[in-house]
């Protein structure tokens, strides 16, 4: 961002901080995918928003398609997502402005112990799914039209692979990451999960990362500022405050100190991984 541009951001906060209103009196809604949350993160920098602002985040935490369609209504006033396709579509269509990159993590997928798809000799992306399908070993989607779902669908059908075809083997959830998770360790399966989720959770009962590190499973989150006219102005000024602080360099420190068990789970781009 500009320096300019960052330093209106800086005055655009301050002024709102400024403002007579207590955290109570200054609250909207945020509509985000579930990873955001299962992973902690936002239990760790709301906090430092509000305290730095003076205004309350109320956070729905949904599947990137769900919170998209919040957006369209004017039920959320700002949205932090990770679909790079829907969310320009979503800018595009009038339903959203400002779209940023806010930071990056990556998807992995997760397996039994004994990794009986082999997918741990996997060369790409691409051969991990087809060794999944060919031995139609037990797949967990999300099944929500979540970031993590539509990027799974992309995967298969990258992979030459239709997944409305796939028998008994593939299994939709239909739920957020965290139960996702729960119903591949019980099913004895495979599923694609974000990173931070998965060294957040901690009922991984006998399962493992068995496929990572390949640019295809590349997880970039956005935040847009919704614009609809139902929501009331002040509610998108206190939006825009989020988005600005977000993308400001306090929000970026506050996202890269986030860490569990001294793992660095979101990063900035343009700093490279830190340990």
């Amino acid at each position: 961002m500009p320096a300019f541009s960052r330093l209106l951001g800086a005055l655009f906060i301050a002024l709102l901080a400024a403002l007579p209103a207590n955290a109570e009196d200054k609250r909207f809604l945020l509509a985000t995918t579930t990873s955001t949350e299962n992973s902690g993160l936002l239990d760790a920098i709301i906090p430092q928003f509000t305290e730095a602002t003076g205004i309350a985040i109320d956070v729905v935490a949904v599947g990137t398609g769900q919170a998209l369609e919040m957006g369209r209504r004017g039920d959320a006033a700002a949205i932090l997502v990770h679909d790079r396709i829907g969310e320009e579509r979503f800018v595009e269509e009038g339903y959203g402005t400002d779209r940023r990159d806010v930071m990056y993590n990556d998807f992995v997928i997760i397996g039994p112990e004994a990794d009986p798809a082999g997918l741990v000799a996997a060369a790409d992306t691409a051969e991990a799914f087809t060794l999944i399908a060919e031995k139609q070993s037990v797949f967990v989607s999300r099944g929500d039209d979540s970031g993590t779902h539509r990027k799974e669908l992309r995967l298969w059908d990258e992979a030459g692979l239709d997944a409305a075809g796939f028998g008994g083997w593939y299994r939709e959830a239909g739920a957020g990451m965290g139960q996702t998770i729960i119903t591949t360790t019980q099913m004895d399966g495979y599923t694609m999960t974000d990173r931070a989720t998965w060294v957040k959770f901690n009922r991984k009962e006998g399962h493992r990362i068995v496929f990572e590190e390949d640019p295809p499973l590349f997880n970039p989150y956005s935040s847009i500022v919704v614009t609809n006219a139902v929501i009331p102005a002040e509610e998108s000024d206190w939006a825009t405050a989020w988005h600005e602080w977000l993308t400001s360099e306090e929000g970026r420190e506050a996202i890269r100190s986030y860490r569990v068990d001294g793992q660095q789970l979101f990063f900035i781009a343009g700093d490279g991984k830190q340990g």
